[in-house]
């Protein structure tokens, strides 16, 4: 959004709103300023709108779905719908939705463009789509989605659907572009889509060392470690980015492996994982395909009788291997 020219970002918070301030701040580390809307409930996409009122107040804007990670950028986005509406005329877009070829739309919000490349239907998870054109969750509105999102009423599921606003447009007349997304689109709602995005970024990693690494180690590949990282008697296969103030000790960490800031990596294998802030990793023969939350810890039992002890959040899930 700061590369599209985008300043003042307004970020719907709900349960989880003490995170997302934590690690956003007042966006200043971004170049951009922080708003933060609070939503008691999630009550549907349309209802972000309606409750970001008075943040938006007749602005044009964007509105970028926190889950999704894009390989495009916005900037050639935001500048077409720009330059539609800078055009005028009877055609000049309310709005913009970017749309995604996909092999079963049946799973998405599927959208029906006509020729000239407006979009003619919005249809949510439809048994015959007609189309193979998912909504991506990007869009760009006018003020008039304001009005449209006091006038839908809520879904069988209860909450207001930006896809009934978008088609209350339609209905009302107005224009509505649509663009295809150029590259990968992922939503990193579940592990192993995080860790397809996680591996699809660090495809285009740049390698670097702000850290220490001893003479027993072996750097191979294109790895990235932060200030203060420590590498000791360790090999480390890139890609793979170490965060600042972590130590890996006597280990081995594989390909596609993310690992935030102070971490501490004993005695153990991984990879294909990635690990937020302050993990602990010790004596783990092979850890692969997995996403730590912060301030986990896996190690091996020194207890008798040996047995598996968890400590497990909601929705969690353990994979043994025997």
């Amino acid at each position: 959004m700061q590369r599209a020219g985008i300043r003042e970002i307004g970020i719907i918070v709900g349960d989880t709103r003490k995170e997302i301030m934590s690690a956003v701040g007042d966006g200043s580390q971004f170049g951009v300023n922080v708003t933060y809307i609070p939503q008691d409930q999630p009550l549907g996409l349309a209802h972000c709108v309606l409750i970001a009122n008075d943040f938006l107040s007749n602005d044009d804007f964007v509105m970028y779905l926190g889950d999704n990670m894009l390989e495009q950028g916005l900037e050639g986005f935001v500048k077409e719908f720009e330059a539609a509406r800078s055009a005028g005329g009877k055609n000049a877009p309310t709005a913009q939705i970017l749309l995604c070829h996909v092999d079963d739309p049946r799973q998405f919000g599927v959208a029906e463009v006509t020729e000239e490349g407006h979009v003619k239907r919005l249809v949510e998870k439809p048994k015959d789509p007609p189309s193979d054109l998912a909504l991506v969750g990007v869009y760009l509105f006018d003020k008039t989605i304001n009005e449209a999102v006091r006038a839908i009423k809520p879904s069988k599921r209860g909450e207001l659907e930006i896809t009934d606003a978008i088609q209350w447009l339609i209905q009302q007349g107005r224009t509505v572009r649509h663009e295809v997304l150029q590259g990968w689109w992922l939503d990193t709602g579940k592990k192993d889509p995080l860790l397809e995005c996680n591996r699809l970024v660090l495809e285009v990693l740049e390698p670097r060392n702000d850290g220490s690494v001893d003479g027993g180690s072996q750097i191979e590949g294109r790895v990235v470690i932060m200030k203060g990282a420590k590498i000791v008697n360790s090999r480390i296969r890139g890609p793979v980015v170490i965060g600042s103030d972590t130590v890996i000790d006597n280990s081995y960490i594989g390909p596609y492996t993310s690992i935030g800031n102070n971490c501490n990596i004993v005695h153990s294998e991984l990879e294909h994982s990635v690990l937020l802030d302050g993990c602990t990793v010790n004596d783990v023969h092979k850890m692969t395909d997995s996403l730590l939350g912060r301030n986990v810890q896996v190690v091996k039992s020194q207890h008798r009788p040996r047995a598996l002890r968890l400590m497990l959040g909601d929705d969690s899930k353990v994979e043994l291997d025997a």
